[in-house]
């Protein structure tokens, strides 16, 4: 049994995950969700991860895991040459201390871009406030990041490595929304040099490969409005949109049943799931 991914080229999260993979040179199947929502049980999805969501990885033996970092965590001890961590305890806890941040606090600011871009979430004046609130955002999210960066060519010095693998995703997502980092800036030379890489080139490939299928945004938004999807608002997204006054955001979305928060896990089923 080969090692299988279940990912969506979409999700920052599982762009993480192949990264780390396609660094060590570990081959793997990616397969995407052939159902949304509980539809999602048919292709092992639920098995794999009681969220519902990518990734989640099953391995030769039949196990399987989900989460992000438990996956990352899990490659690097598997997979030990070449190193994504740092050699020392001190820049082990740098690069996990900068990917917690773009997981949850960054990531939330995409996520409510994907919101207003790609969902409709709002419009008028309330959608000109959320937009400026990323803005402003990411703004300051590019200076922590370049004081992270320093003069070196990655965030765990000279080579590429595990906060490199949590950073680009994020980044390259602010940059389909139009606000990624200033090409003249540190952090957007950064970007340019990580576009590069080949393990994040083949992630991008895939991207443009979804093209109108069945798991491209279209697909997502028709499955959103048809009620057979739901996005997941965990408590960084929520907390953002809460905290730049989007509260009619979550209620309109609570009211048409098309976001939920995560339920106790269940040992025979999933919920709908949020797929990217």
């Amino acid at each position: 049994m080969a090692l299988r991914l279940f990912d969506h080229p979409l999700s920052p999260y599982s762009q993480k995950v192949k990264i780390a993979l396609r660094e060590k040179g570990v081959a793997f199947e990616a397969r995407l969700p052939t159902g949304l929502g509980s539809g999602a049980q048919n292709d092992g999805l639920g098995a794999a991860s009681p969220r519902g969501e990518v990734p989640a990885l099953v391995l030769e033996t039949g196990e399987a895991l989900f989460e992000s970092t438990v996956l990352l965590e899990f490659i690097e001890e598997r997979w030990p040459e070449p190193p994504l961590a740092p050699s020392t305890p001190l820049g082990r806890a740098r690069a996990r201390m900068i990917e917690e941040a773009m997981d949850t606090h960054y990531e939330a600011i995409n996520w409510a871009l994907g919101e207003i871009h790609h969902f409709g979430r709002s419009d008028g004046a309330l959608r000109d406030q959320l937009l400026a609130g990323a803005e402003a955002d990411l703004t300051r999210w590019y200076a922590w990041l370049e004081a992270q960066l320093g003069d070196a060519p990655w965030f765990g010095g000279e080579g590429f490595g595990w906060a490199d693998a949590a950073v680009l995703p994020h980044l390259l997502g602010s940059e389909a929304f139009g606000l990624g980092p200033a090409p003249e800036r540190p952090l957007g030379a950064y970007l340019a040099r990580g576009r590069e890489r080949p393990s994040v080139q083949a992630g991008r490939e895939e991207i443009a490969a979804l093209g109108t299928g069945g798991a491209s945004l279209e697909a997502v938004r028709a499955a959103l409005e048809a009620g057979l999807f739901k996005r997941e608002y965990r408590d960084h997204r929520l907390e953002w949109m809460m905290r730049h006054g989007g509260l009619a955001v979550v209620q309109e979305g609570l009211d048409r049943g098309n976001i939920r928060f995560t339920e106790p896990f269940s040992a025979d089923g999933i919920l709908p799931g949020a797929l990217p």
